[in-house]
């Protein structure tokens, strides 16, 4: 398994029982598919760098995972197509 380090963008328009939910089912998906999360930081709302889809703000959320590809696909699937997940980007920090 290597170790990822996964950023996820949500909308700003959560509220925070809303942000615990979305963040839950995407740590599952990471947990159901063999790999484990080894930290959560959570950046709260953060200023956009550019606006996106009329957003100026968004909640920022990172976390290292220790996964196999399979899983690291299943999760970049899933975050493409949930619809509070507004960016995400997975590195690979065994290959640094």
């Amino acid at each position: 398994m290597s170790k990822y380090e996964v950023m996820y963008i949500l909308r700003p328009t959560l509220d925070e029982a809303g942000k615990a939910e979305v963040m839950e089912t995407l740590h599952g998906v990471i947990t159901s598919n063999g790999g484990t999360i080894t930290n959560v930081d959570d950046w709260g709302l953060k200023e956009l760098a550019y606006q996106i889809d009329d957003m100026t703000k968004a909640y920022y959320v990172v976390i290292t995972i220790e996964a196999d590809a399979a899983c690291v696909a299943e999760f970049d699937r899933r975050s493409r197509i949930h619809s509070q997940v507004v960016r995400h980007l997975t590195v690979n920090l065994d290959k640094q």
